[in-house]
């Protein structure tokens, strides 16, 4: 049987969102979302939000896979979880919070990040969702080239030099680095707390560029790569190319994106001094 359409896996995604929302509205404080509940398969200590969430996003697979299809997930908490035999290409990438600290101190700048790919890598995603909850806002990519925003299409527009670029998993000893090599050639920085979501800001113009400053994980970019890209953002997995990014749980790689490839190379170096 093949696998759901991009309605159905649209569909389930919005009443995960759904669920997920009164998660948080049940966990208001930081108190009552600093629970913990042992480690999660992608190495981080798993907070019960982090748990509840994935649970929401579980129960639609569950019901996509009792209606006859197979798929494998690829989740920050579970692992590795195989919907039929396991033979099926077709995978799920899952972040239930990308962007952990900042809804654990209720920051309101989280999102959820899930990617359907025919493949092991980055370059088989087709579909990108991913929703921010500060905002409220849907951003949706699919395998046509579409990318939408709240259901209007978006594109990247034309740069004009860095105005804004944002540092991910930023501990200040990285950012240190990457600021000096940004000095006189960036305007200002910001550091959201969630790739997902910079990604998409760079999707829509709001962010010029973004690089990690530490390697990602496929559940952190699987989503937000594809809308990118599809809003004709320049991007790079250094090391490789999208073929050369895999979606397992145990592959790092540092992630940059711009709006323009010049910009990209500035932002790289950033990146590269980071490392250095």
């Amino acid at each position: 049987m093949a696998g759901p359409s991009a309605d159905e896996w649209i569909a389930a995604c919005r009443r995960a969102v759904e669920v997920q929302k009164r998660v948080f509205s049940e966990h208001r404080g930081i108190a009552a979302r600093t629970q913990y509940e042992g480690v999660g398969e992608g190495g981080d200590r798993t907070l019960v939000i982090d748990r509840l969430c994935e649970d929401a996003i579980f129960d639609e697979l569950d019901a996509l896979h009792q209606s006859g299809h197979e798929f494998t997930a690829v989740s920050e908490e579970r692992g590795s979880v195989s919907f039929g035999n396991g033979d099926s290409p077709l995978k799920v990438v899952i972040d239930p919070i990308d962007g952990s600290l900042n809804a654990r101190r209720t920051i309101p700048l989280h999102s959820v990040s899930i990617a359907v790919a025919e493949g092991d890598s980055m370059q088989d995603v087709t579909l990108g969702y991913v929703y921010e909850f500060g905002a409220g806002e849907e951003f949706l990519a699919t395998q046509d080239g579409g990318v939408e925003l709240d259901g209007s299409e978006i594109s990247s527009p034309e740069g004009d030099g860095l105005e804004l670029v944002a540092l991910e998993a930023s501990k200040p000893e990285r950012m240190m680095k990457a600021t000096e090599s940004l000095q006189g050639r960036a305007y200002r920085i910001r550091s959201p707390g969630s790739i997902a979501v910079g990604l998409c800001y760079v999707a829509c113009g709001r962010y010029d560029g973004m690089i990690t400053t530490r390697p990602c994980r496929s559940v952190d970019a699987a989503a937000g790569q594809l809308i990118a890209r599809n809003a004709g953002a320049a991007l790079e997995f250094a090391g490789g190319g999208l073929e050369d990014a895999p979606l397992d749980l145990s592959a790092r790689y540092d992630l940059a994106a711009a709006r323009t490839p010049a910009d990209l190379r500035v932002v790289r170096e950033a990146q590269e001094a980071v490392n250095a």
